[in-house]
């Protein structure tokens, strides 16, 4: 008999779960469920204006900037607590405040006998509340994928974030179309009231769900394994204590940059959850219940989701090329933003409603195929305070959205006020119309400058000292 030893078995490799896919399908569900609540109230704008008695839907603006200032005032602080507590409770709380909100937006202007629940006023009201309950929402989502993905995957996980708030935002006015308006072959099932209380009741879904599979950690879920933990390589841990780099934040150029930039991204972007149903109704005599009409309203969003997972992509093929990751998403940024302003520039001159919706979507092409890059850079810049870097940037690029809200309707009434004037007489429907549409020309070219102001921001973008270095440093 032999004495020589056996070898020794080489140890089974352990497979790594799956368990960061099924987070990153609950954190998209939640993206699609902020453009459904987002994008139904500019598909209820019509309505919702002529229930309440007002003479159009540009008066809803102050409706649309309440949401945006509210939302952008309350980021930093949703976002710190991301940071401090961990995004679970604090996405929790979100959710259910924000969807309270989206219901009760249906009452507004309800009559009861002889009682009626509040005006444009209260809308106001409950608009900004529901921003303040919205903000923090995409901070922490920041905050999750930066404790569930390595940092090779970020980009594709805010891809995938983007493209399905997208998909959402883009299927939002056939939904709509279907369920209030009605179509040639359904009859409505709802009034827009009762959208809204549906919109609502879907958030609170998705919270118990989440509740019961999500975790701040890896190392808290229950059905990750070892080998899961080691591929996502997170050591984050709430920092109940932890000072915010403020000092260092301030100094940063490149956060200062990265700020300026959203703000001008979403200043043009903001258009096509705002004002674009309402425009393509004036200008292309669009129909309530027109599915075709309904599918070029969310163009922009269809072809933008597209854009979303294309950058992950993109950044990983320029990375390989140029053997810099960050050097990437500054080339894809300048190129993508110049296209914006060529897209806009164009669509101001386009003569047909395919040719407008073609540029449209490009430029909304061009915006979200930077967003996991823009987002990315955050978790870079921010380091353990990720979630408060992407509000500081988020809040910023919320004020871009609060002054198109405004400016954008403001730009029509002027040019509709110096018609008024000019003629020294009140101005017919058909000469509203006329002069309206010239004023949103005027507007185009706001949006086509921004974004050639955005790409040079990107080159002031150099994310290669976290804050936390730097402060450590200082």
């Amino acid at each position: 008999m032999s004495n020589t030893p056996l070898p020794s078995e080489e140890p089974i490799q352990e497979e790594p779960t799956a368990v960061r896919y099924r987070v990153l399908g609950l954190l998209c569900g939640l993206s699609m469920i902020t453009y459904f609540d987002r994008v139904c109230f500019a598909s209820a704008a019509s309505g919702m204006a002529s229930d309440l008695g007002l003479s159009g839907k540009e008066q809803l603006r102050w409706a649309h900037t309440a949401f945006a200032i509210a939302y952008g005032a309350f980021e930093i602080p949703a976002g710190w607590l991301g940071d401090r507590w961990g995004p679970r409770g604090t996405l929790l709380r979100i959710v259910i405040w924000w969807s309270l909100f989206t219901a009760l937006t249906g009452l507004v202007g309800m009559k009861f006998g002889a009682i009626t629940l509040g005006g444009l006023s209260l809308l106001i009201v409950i608009r900004f509340l529901f921003g303040a309950g919205e903000a923090g929402a995409y901070p922490n989502i920041a905050r999750a994928i930066h404790n569930w993905f390595p940092m090779q995957r970020w980009e594709m996980a805010q891809g995938f974030i983007w493209m399905s708030g997208r998909i959402a935002g883009g299927i939002t006015p056939l939904v709509w179309a279907i369920l209030v308006s009605g179509t040639a072959w359904t009859a409505p099932l709802v009034p827009w009231r009762g959208a809204f209380f549906i919109f609502g009741v879907i958030g609170l879904v998705w919270c118990l769900l989440f509740s019961r599979m999500f975790r701040d950690r890896p190392a808290d879920h229950p059905s990750v394994n070892e080998a899961e933990r080691k591929l996502i390589g997170s050591t984050w841990t709430p920092h109940g204590h932890s000072r915010v780099p403020i000092a260092a934040m301030l100094k940063s150029p490149s956060l200062w940059a990265i700020c300026l930039m959203y703000s001008l991204l979403n200043y043009g972007w903001f258009f096509n959850v705002s004002y674009l149903a309402g425009y393509l109704k004036d200008r292309f005599e669009l129909k309530d219940g027109d599915l075709v009409g309904a599918i070029y309203t969310g163009a922009p969003l269809w072809v933008g989701a597209i854009g979303c997972l294309a950058g992950g992509v993109i950044i990983n093929g320029l990375t390989r090329l140029l053997g810099d990751r960050r050097r990437a998403r500054q080339v894809l940024g300048v190129c993508a933003t110049l296209t914006c302003a060529l897209a806009w520039w164009g669509a101001g001159q386009a003569s047909n409603l395919h040719m407008f919706c073609v540029l449209t979507s490009l430029a909304a092409f061009g915006v979200d195929i930077t967003l996991g890059a823009t987002w990315a850079t955050c978790q870079d810049l921010g380091g353990k305070h990720a979630a408060v870097t992407a509000a500081c940037m988020n809040t910023v690029g919320t004020m871009g959205a609060a002054l198109c809200a405004w400016l954008t309707g403001w730009i029509v009434e002027q040019h509709l006020n110096a018609r008024s004037d000019s003629l020294g007489r009140t101005l017919t429907s058909g000469e509203k119309l006329i002069t309206s549409l010239e004023g949103y020309q005027s507007v185009f070219v706001t949006y086509a400058c921004v974004y050639i102001v955005a790409a040079v921001c990107w080159c002031f973008v150099n994310v290669k000292r976290p804050f936390e270095h730097s402060e450590s440093a200082t």
